[in-house]
């Protein structure tokens, strides 16, 4: 691949060539569902191949008012478009082509039955790869808007969520993610590994990549003393509230840019799917109208459902084979992550990729798109187990489809790939110790805590796709009652017991927060004198790898079972707590307590010096959040020209936010940088 994707022009041969492929597909699977279906027959197989012909040209007439008036009407409208639209097509193209008999109904029925034997066909004869979908969106981008600018080239900024570069650099040598590897083995393209701050969590690391600062961000969910609550990142509610706070109007997408599936918008002026947006702007008719779009295709509604189904399914299986072959580290996987991931693995990842076709077809000059698929499988699977690699190469193959949907678009663009952070892995604490981290304080302290470790990311994903879509009448009630679910899920206290609760302990991964509920920080001195078992036993703890907080002095500590280390002056006393964690960890740690945001005590689990392990404080296999493995590992992948002259040393998103300001800045699209002065980093 170039290091950039140029713009093609006519029609290619492999076009033509995908095009008699669907067809001959089409025409199959009419001769099936003529033989499945009563009431459904032709006189010859030259008429069911030109009803599959008249289907697609008539397909081309009635999509677009199809389109337009379910994205205007709503979400209900584009799902019934998507349940009928096709069927509809299916018939007026009956109609035409003499030899054909058939009802409405037949023609209802026959349309699901040959899309079901259509999908089968195309799945088998594109061995499983995303071409059928391809077809379905490059028809849509030839039909590109004009730029006033397209001498500015446009980039696209693809995060695959909680990949470590370890992860990806051990693919692409072993040949499990082929687009990658080609582009790397040309030349065209480098890759490299940043490390993000403490938390290593998507809140903190998206926050600093999109709006250039990682203040204010202790975990992925943090009580927060102003408000006296608990803030949880991917509640819409609290997204807002995070990013109202950050915002400087300058962020990485201020300048025409688009922010699609993400926590925060980088100031983009557009935003879809995007939990700090949300609730603000419920119902977006281009979001519908890209989806329309995409489910009124012949492969497209039931490619997404025979995948949603199919990963249901596979997850299914998944989990009892793990559970069979008795593998070490694992969680339970239940029905709720099934459908999770199915949701994650299935419809957002076909989604998030018509929205980046449409926003290519317009010329954006920044997209930043999130794709959580693997992230979402490595927390219940594993780093490395077959279905999180299968992912990482399904990841692979969606990059290669938005490479070839940007050269039909009417700029050039630039493809950078980057994660977020990595992950580590692991035996949860309480599975491993028999007992959580909030039962551990209270027995400590002799408190009553308020425990918060359910881990909620996939709702948070699950409720941005049903809060975009949706816009009044039924649909919207349905989002409002997406919402209410995802609230109840993120519930941080049973009603009128906060104030009996007044310890709050929240796990990020196996970076675990202790607070004091109140309008002050707790000092070490202040916890020894109330509760004086609660450090020293939580440092004992053999699941636990350091304390941390400040002293009155206000000098930062780590606290360990057998020393500890003044992270302000660099002192040790006896066995330095932090060796085992890397030659950054004091650093990060530091910059990590200093903020005012941060809790009483971070506690960090263990880490094991053979196998890396460590132990989440949420019930996740693989986890991010705090230090140990590989989860403070990401990697940056981009065109060579753009990755020259980086600094040595890439640590902290705020700092790869002015690295990818940086490109933009190459690439013609800023005049100004995307921070005031005192803000750099």
């Amino acid at each position: 691949m170039p290091t950039s994707v140029t713009r093609r022009r006519g029609v290619r041969v492999a076009d033509l060539a995908r095009l008699a492929v669907a067809w001959a597909a089409s025409t199959v699977a009419l001769i099936v569902t003529g033989a499945l279906v009563p009431g459904f027959s032709a006189t010859s197989w030259w008429a069911y191949a030109a009803v599959a012909a008249v289907a697609g040209i008539v397909g081309l007439v009635l999509r677009p008012g199809l389109v337009e008036i379910s994205a205007r009407v709503g979400w209900l409208a584009v799902l019934l478009a998507a349940l009928l639209g096709q069927a509809l097509i299916m018939y007026v193209a009956i109609r035409l082509v003499p030899g054909i008999e058939s009802t409405a109904w037949t023609a209802l029925v026959a349309t699901w039955v040959s899309a079901v034997v259509g999908t089968v066909i195309s799945w088998a004869t594109t061995a499983g790869t995303d071409d059928g979908l391809i077809t379905s969106l490059a028809g849509r981008a030839r039909r590109r808007q004009t730029v006033t600018d397209p001498e500015v080239d446009g980039v696209l900024f693809v995060q695959l969520d909680g990949v470590p570069f370890p992860v990806l650099q051990w693919a692409v040598q072993s040949g499990a993610v082929p687009h990658l590897r080609r582009w790397l083995a040309s030349g065209d393209y480098t890759f490299r590994e940043w490390t993000p701050q403490l938390p290593c969590t998507t809140p903190a690391s998206q926050l600093g990549i999109l709006h250039g600062t990682v203040d204010g961000i202790p975990a992925f969910r943090w009580y927060d003393r102003e408000l006296n609550r608990v803030l949880v990142a991917n509640r819409p509610a609290d997204a807002r509230v995070i990013e109202d706070r950050h915002s400087t109007g300058r962020g990485l997408l201020c300048d025409d840019g688009v922010s699609i599936s993400n926590l925060f918008t980088g100031d983009a002026p557009r935003s879809l799917m995007t939990m700090s947006r949300v609730e603000v702007r419920r119902g977006s008719t281009q979001t519908r109208r890209a989806f329309a779009w995409f489910f009124t295709s012949p492969n497209g509604f039931m490619r997404s459902l025979t995948r949603t189904v199919g990963e249901i399914l596979k997850e299914r299986w998944q989990a009892r084979r793990q559970r069979k072959r008795d593998l070490d580290p694992r969680v339970q996987r239940d029905w709720t992550f099934a459908v999770l991931r199915a949701v994650t693995n299935g419809l957002l990842r076909d989604l998030n990729t018509a929205l980046v076709a449409e926003e290519l077809r317009r010329g954006t000059r920044s997209i930043y798109v999130d794709y959580v698929d693997y992230d979402e499988i490595a927390h219940h699977a594993g780093m490395f187990r077959p279905e999180s690699l299968a992912a990482l190469d399904g990841l692979d193959r969606t990059l290669g489809s938005l490479a070839e949907l940007a050269g039909s678009a009417p700029r050039r663009y630039r493809l950078v790939v980057l994660s977020d952070h990595g992950q580590s892995q692991g035996t949860p604490f309480a599975d491993r110790y028999g007992q959580t981290l909030a039962g551990l304080c209270a027995e400590l302290m002799d408190e009553d805590v308020q425990n918060v470790d359910a881990s909620v990311e996939g709702l948070g994903r699950a409720d941005s796709i049903a809060g975009d879509i949706a816009a009044g009448g039924m649909s919207g009630k349905l989002a409002a009652r997406a919402d209410e679910e995802l609230a109840k899920a993120q519930q941080t206290s049973a009603p009128g017991e906060a104030a009996e609760e007044p310890i709050v302990v929240l796990g990020s991964g196996n970076l675990g927060l202790v607070y004091v509920r109140g309008d002050r920080r707790r000092t070490l001195q202040d916890l020894e004198r109330e509760w004086p078992a609660l450090v020293p036993g939580l440092a004992g703890h053999p699941g636990v790898g350091f304390v941390a907080g400040i002293d009155e002095d206000g000098q930062a500590w780590a606290i360990g079972s057998r020393g500890r280390h003044n992270i302000s002056s660099g002192a040790v006393d006896g066995a330095d707590p932090l060796a085992v964690f890397g030659p950054h960890a004091a650093r990060m740690l530091r910059r990590a307590l200093l903020l005012p945001e941060a809790p009483d005590l971070y506690v960090n689990s263990a880490v094991d010096p053979v196998t890396h392990d460590v132990a989440a404080f949420e019930g996740l296999v693989g986890s991010h959040g705090g230090l140990g493995g590989w989860q403070d590992r990401a990697l940056l992948l981009g065109p060579a020209d753009l990755m020259t002259g980086l600094p040595e040393r890439i640590e902290g998103a705020d700092r790869l936010h002015r690295v990818l300001v940086a490109m933009l800045e190459s690439c013609g699209q800023r005049t100004t940088t995307a921070l005031p002065p005192e803000r750099l980093p």
